[in-house]
């Protein structure tokens, strides 16, 4: 009697463990995830994107640039793909080729691609980049058309590539902390300067995406910072994918296999602190490392059930221009950089007849189930977006900028009676006619909610 009932327990035990593995791998075969990689590191001295100072090519690298891919289809054929860099960021020219040539050859809807950029000014010019900020030798021209066809290339690729993995996942989510972001725009009796500002805004959240076999094995690790990727500055001129780089350097060293992503948030009123050294940007990444590690090794939930994408154009209304006295007033100024901006202004205007006034800046909404929704805004956008919308959206929130294009800074409403750098002087550089408009913010906000609604999310009440 006794060894029945102990056969009896095991037998038990047993159906009890393999429908607890059946209920798992149930769980886990509802969606499919795959991961690819490829190295995007000039093989000539391509000029380096970011700081108009440099007056010279890049000499080497420190580590290899990487674009990578995480691909994911849910139950009923459902599919998006995760595009991140090591870039300045996307154009609208690079990231038009690269869709277009990604529906072509693998079915994929426009809203089915999210193009993401970390903003290392240690990675190389592309095409139509910053057109404001560099004084470019024929020759550089020519080496960066040809080095951004090779990425277009690579991209779209590296996009099949992710498609072909597609293998049984589980998903979970969490978000860390690191502390090396901190707000630059300090306020003087002379206005906003460039600076260190720790009373003013800053999203240090760390949020993760895990990629795991139905098994458990780590297949792939998202990740994401909300801090200008510009540890390194000007005077470096060695590739290199900054602070978040060495973090994924890290993170992939300590699960070895794993494709380590990162997603650059929404951050371009911040600085990482302290900077312009070298160590420093190996110490932020081991810091943002450590962050990512801490939600791998701790309490995440699961994200599971269908994926609904959504895509649209914000048209962001430019501030009325100055006019064309104004531009020719301008030819004379001090500044090299003021100069040119009203040349090209002026040339514009004898042109086309007058300048434009509005820029389509992409916003879009990618939702996994009831409660995970990754918002994703082009150009150089500010802290207070991403604090905004993690209050304003419903469940488990996540906030990237430098998505799709980075044509400009995106300031927020608050920031316009403040003025400074991002509101006003950066447009010479990204070759816009004048500010955006104060309404830069509603117009974007409005966009994305209508998304969010299209794709069945809801606002916090």
């Amino acid at each position: 009697m006794k060894r029945f009932l102990y056969l009896l327990l095991i037998t038990i035990t047993i159906t009890r463990l393999d429908i607890s593995g059946q209920e798992a791998s149930r769980k886990g075969a509802g969606l499919k995830a795959g991961l690819a990689a490829v190295v995007i590191t000039p093989s000539k001295p391509v000029w380096m994107a970011g700081y108009a100072a440099r007056t010279k090519p890049a000499a080497g690298k420190l580590h290899d640039l990487k674009a990578k891919a995480l691909a994911i289809e849910d139950e009923e054929g459902n599919r998006v793909v995760l595009v991140t860099s090591d870039l300045l960021g996307f154009t609208q020219d690079l990231a038009g080729s690269i869709t277009d040539r990604a529906a072509r050859d693998f079915n994929l809807r426009r809203d089915q691609i999210i193009l993401n950029a970390s903003h290392t000014h240690s990675g190389p010019v592309v095409r139509q980049s910053l057109i404001g900020a560099y004084d470019l030798p024929a020759d550089q021209v020519a080496l960066i058309n040809e080095y951004s066809a090779e990425l277009e290339d690579r991209i779209v690729d590296l996009i099949g590539r992710s498609l072909k993995d597609l293998a049984p996942a589980r998903l979970s989510y969490g978000v860390g902390l690191a502390g090396f972001a901190m707000n630059r725009r300090l306020p003087t009796p002379k206005g906003i300067v460039g600076g260190v500002n720790p009373d003013g805004v800053v999203d240090r959240d760390v949020p993760v995406l895990r990629v795991e076999t139905p098994a458990g094995k780590v297949r792939g690790i998202v990740f994401g910072y909300a801090c200008h990727n510009t540890t390194l500055t000007g005077e470096f001129l060695q590739y290199s994918g900054d602070y978040a780089g060495f973090a994924a350097l890290a993170v992939e060293a300590e699960h070895p296999g794993a494709t380590a992503l990162f997603v650059a948030g929404c951050g371009a009123d911040v600085n990482p602190s302290p900077r312009s050294r070298l160590d420093l940007a190996e110490d932020h990444g081991q810091e943002l490392a450590q962050a990512v590690e801490s939600v791998i090794q701790g309490k995440r939930t699961t994200v599971e059930g269908t994926i609904r994408t959504a895509y649209d154009l914000a048209a962001l209304p430019f501030a009325t221009p100055p006019s064309q006295a104004d531009y020719e007033k301008r030819l004379t100024d001090q500044s090299v950089f003021v100069r040119r901006h009203a040349r090209r202004m002026l040339d514009r205007l004898e042109r086309n007849g007058r300048l434009e006034a509005e820029y389509p800046c992409p916003v879009q909404v990618l939702r996994i189930g009831n409660d995970f929704t990754l918002v994703a805004i082009g150009g150089e956008v500010v802290t207070d977006y991403s604090l905004r919308l993690k209050k304003e959206i419903d469940g488990r929130v996540w906030v990237a900028g430098y998505t799709n294009d980075v044509f400009a800074y995106v300031p927020s409403a608050r920031m316009y009676d403040e003025g400074g750098y991002e509101v006003n002087e950066s447009m010479i550089y990204y070759d816009h006619p004048v500010a955006f408009s104060p309404e830069t913010e509603g117009v974007i906000i409005r966009r994305i909610h209508a998304l969010l609604k299209m794709t069945g999310g809801k606002r916090r009440q």
